[in-house]
């Protein structure tokens, strides 16, 4: 008998330790965190931009978490350095889904780094959200695609349309232009915008030369395009050629009627206080500036991040892509909260019909997962001092909202040497 009572009181214990530890595992299941996935150019020439956009993306995630985090799990972000390479994305695709097991993946930073994700996120079934891909979803054709960039449904054009409308309400109207671009997969897409948009605004095409990445000599070029004598020069680059296409314009004294256009890396602070008065006359886009109108929303946001940039060493205003990193990864949280879910054909419906207000605008999807409403700005800098005084750029005190025309901040100085 008290064998008995014994077994029942150890079966019992045992029966109530399982119970426990069975417990303990679902409340454990139910705080593992929701894993988002992507790569990011922490070196090489593009980390200036993924630097600030990662910080964004911090920003979230920490506001995320100490609010309870998303369906009652906390969040994290889980990614690598692409060493702004496009040759070692694929890896880390294979790496974050096969070895992490993330739950999301969303891109890194530029359209060169987005494209080599796309077949391992397309095997893999897997809903993608790209940051800054120019029409990278123009051969995949992929359903579950969505580009955080706004271009709007005339994609390459956007880049340049607003340069060919400020320059054609000029009186004498410009009549020719010449394009340059650097032959990276941004760069070549851009000015196939440009090359329609002289199309449809009537202006004659008198250059067209791509140059190889990793070109350090650009005087030839712009001795190139000085001869071809447009009144229009149009820029399609990534950061170092268009630091070094700025500089050899200066150096040669060129003074088209306007230049610019779809040059990356005039955006980010680094490159800004760099090149100083040199940039002054020139016109180039624009995704976001901290005009009062565009600020109101995203004041708390830059507080944050500024206070926080000099202890990351990362750009130390991030208007080009820090509150773009916390907008991209909160569109995705709002998906998730929304869908009370992580799978991914929930996440990918749940975008294709909502609307995202974010503290860089709101917007929302239309075909081949690109905005329905383009975004772009053609800004055109002024006045600006050489040295290292960043303040001048927090304003709109050097730079000028050309297009689009309701969040314009003034008209264009030209031609271009007038701004010199």
């Amino acid at each position: 008998m008290l064998n008995k009572l014994k077994v029942r009181t150890l079966a019992g214990i045992a029966g109530a330790t399982l119970a426990a530890c069975a417990m303990l595992s679902t409340g454990a299941a139910a705080q593992e965190p929701i894993k988002i996935g992507f790569s990011m150019a922490l070196t090489g020439p593009l980390a200036a931009n993924g630097k600030q956009t990662l910080l964004g993306m911090k920003i979230w995630e920490d506001e995320t978490n100490a609010k309870g985090g998303l369906i009652g799990r906390p969040v994290k972000l889980v990614y690598y350095d692409d060493q702004s390479n496009p040759s070692t994305v694929p890896g880390i695709y294979t790496k974050l889904l096969d070895v992490d097991k993330v739950d999301l993946v969303i891109s890194g930073y530029a359209t060169n780094m987005i494209a080599p994700a796309m077949p391992v996120v397309m095997q893999k079934k897997k809903t993608f959200i790209s940051l800054f891909g120019l029409d990278v979803n123009a051969e995949f054709k992929y359903k579950n695609y969505f580009s955080v960039l706004p271009t709007g449904q005339k994609t390459k054009e956007s880049f340049t349309e607003g340069f060919f409308q400020t320059a054609l309400a000029q009186n004498p109207k410009p009549t020719t232009v010449a394009l340059t671009a650097e032959d990276a997969e941004f760069s070549r897409n851009a000015c196939e915008g440009a090359r329609a948009n002289a199309k449809t605004f009537g202006v004659k095409i008198v250059y067209d030369k791509t140059f190889p990445p990793g070109t350090t000599d650009f005087s030839p070029i712009v001795r190139a395009v000085q001869a071809s004598n447009p009144d229009l020069v149009i820029v399609c680059s990534y950061p170092l050629s268009s630091v070094g296409i700025t500089l050899a314009v200066n150096e040669a004294n060129y003074k088209p009627k306007m230049i610019g256009g779809a040059m990356v890396g005039l955006q980010a602070t680094v490159f800004k206080q760099k090149l100083g008065s040199k940039l002054n006359g020139f016109v180039n886009y624009e995704t976001w500036v901290p005009s009062d109108k565009m600020m109101k929303p995203a004041a708390e946001f830059f507080k944050k991040y500024q206070a926080r940039a000099g202890a990351e060493g990362v750009d130390p205003l991030g208007y080009y892509l820090g509150g773009w990193g916390y907008a991209y990864a909160g569109v995705v949280g709002q998906a998730i909260a929304e869908t009370k879910s992580i799978d991914d054909t929930k996440i990918a419906d749940y975008f294709r019909k909502a609307t995202f207000k974010t503290i860089m605008g709101d917007w929302s999807y239309g075909a081949n997962g690109e905005w329905t409403k383009s975004g772009m700005m053609q800004v055109q800098y002024h006045d600006v001092k050489d040295g290292n005084d960043i303040e001048q750029w927090r304003g709109m005190a050097v730079q000028t909202v050309l297009t689009p025309s309701d969040l314009s901040t003034g008209k264009v100085i030209y031609p271009y040497e007038k701004a010199k």
